[in-house]
């Protein structure tokens, strides 16, 4: 049987997917630059939300098989991942 963190994991991703399925036609059936930047500069915000949620499901998931040490050095690694999505 699935975990059901995995389960909300593909979850997740599909909403995702979806999401940038769904801007891709608003950006084509708009057809207009500034519309097309509006829409891409709203999905900068869902990306990042998306990835935040997933990882921290993940850690949840892992979280009794990893040291504290291990967890630590992930912990950095997404907020590394962070600082270089996030800041201008």
């Amino acid at each position: 049987m699935v975990e059901k963190l995995v389960v909300s994991m593909a979850l997740l991703r599909v909403l995702s997917g979806s999401i940038e399925l769904t801007a891709a036609y608003l950006i084509y059936r708009f057809a207009s630059v500034e519309k097309a930047l509006v829409i891409n500069s709203s999905l900068a915000l869902v990306g990042p939300i998306i990835f935040i949620t997933i990882t921290a499901l993940g850690l949840v998931g892992i979280s009794d098989k990893l040291s504290f040490g291990k967890l630590a050095w992930v912990a950095v690694g997404v907020a590394c991942l962070l600082i270089g999505i996030l800041k201008k």
